[in-house]
C-alpha cells in the first residue's frame, strides 16, 4: 500500500512522527504503517526550539536519516517549505524528493515575522508546490497547512477559506492543527473532499483513534508529542534522582534485551 492509498477518510493511521533511527525503527517494530520527522523534535535534539532553528540542509540530512532507517514511507516536517516564494515551496518539494520522502508538509506561517502569510500569497505557494509534485517521477503527497488557529493569528473561518483553496490549488492532504472544538474540527473535515490530517496533542490527546474516524479523518499525526513525552520521563526522572536522591525511575526503564529486539 503507497503512502497516499493510507489517506482514507473515516479510516486514519498514525503518522508517526520519530526523531532519529531508534525511534524510527521502534515505531516500525512496533506497527506503524508510515513515518514523519517533527521540525519541534528534530530541534530539541540539536539544542535548539521549534519554528524556524532547523535550515532546509540540516531538515533534508535529517530526512534522509530517518528514511534510511525502516522501508516505512516518511513523511517530512517541512516548516513553511524554508522560504517565503512560490519558488522556494517548489524547490523545496523536489529536493524533498530526491530524499526519499513519500511527501511533505508546508505550513502558511511566516517564521520571520511570526504570523501567517496573505491568502493569495500562501495560496500561490501550496499552487507551486502541487505542482512540483505533479511533476514529480513518483508518487508524492502534499499537505497543506493552515496553521493560525494553532498560532492565534486567525480564526476558523480563515483557516475554512484557506484549506478550501489549497484544495483547489492541488493539495493532496489537508491539516489545520488544533482547532477549538469538536465543532471546528468536524467543520474543518467536512469542508472538502480532500484528506485531512488531525493532530493527536494537546486536549486532543484524550481523543481515541476512534472518535477521529466518526468524525472523518485520514490521518492522524502526533506533532513532537511523543518527543516531549520521553523527555518529560527524563525530566521526572531527573528531578527525582538529583532533587531527592531517588533513582526508582530507572526501575521502570525498558530492559536492554528488549530495546535491542525492537531495534533489530
Amino acid at each position: 500500500m503507497t503512502f497516499r492509498d493510507l489517506h482514507r477518510p473515516g479510516d486514519p493511521f498514525v503518522l508517526v512522527n520519530v526523531w532519529d533511527l531508534g525511534t524510527a525503527r521502534m515505531a516500525a517494530a512496533l506497527g506503524a504503517q508510515a513515518l514523519a520527522t517533527s521540525s519541534a523534535a528534530h530541534a530539541f535534539t540539536m539544542g535548539r526550539g521549534d519554528g524556524g532553528t532547523i535550515t532546509r540542509d540540516e531538515a533534508l540530512a535529517h530526512a534522509q536519516e530517518i528514511v534510511a532507517a525502516t522501508d516505512l514511507p516518511v513523511n517530512g516536517d517541512f516548516e513553511n517549505g524554508f522560504g517565503d516564494d512560490p519558488d522556494t515551496c517548489a524547490e523545496t518539494v523536489r529536493l524533498a524528493a530526491e530524499a526519499g520522502l513519500a511527501g511533505i508538509g508546508i505550513e502558511d506561517t511566516n517564521l520571520a515575522e511570526s504570523t501567517h502569510y496573505p491568502f493569495d500569497l500562501t495560496v500561490e505557494r501550496i499552487r507551486a508546490a502541487a505542482a512540483s509534485a505533479r511533476a514529480l517521477s513518483g508518487d508524492f503527497v502534499l499537505t497543506a497547512r493552515a496553521d493560525g488557529v494553532m498560532e492565534g493569528t486567525y480564526g476558523i473561518t480563515e483557516a475554512i477559506a484557506r484549506i478550501k483553496a489549497f484544495a483547489e490549488a492541488g493539495a493532496d492532504c489537508l491539516y489545520v492543527p488544533m482547532p477549538e472544538t469538536a465543532d471546528d474540527l468536524r467543520t474543518i473535515l467536512g469542508a472538502t473532499d480532500v484528506p485531512v490530517n488531525v493532530l493527536a496533542s494537546g486536549p486532543w490527546a484524550a481523543t481515541t483513534r476512534d472518535a477521529f474516524a466518526d468524525l472523518g479523518a485520514a490521518r492522524i499525526s502526533l506533532g513532537a508529542a511523543l518527543s516531549r513525552a520521553g523527555l518529560q520521563t527524563i525530566h521526572d526522572a531527573l528531578r527525582a534522582m538529583l532533587d531527592g536522591g531517588d533513582f526508582s525511575p530507572l526501575g521502570r526503564a525498558l530492559p536492554g534485551d528488549e530495546v535491542e529486539r525492537v531495534l533489530g
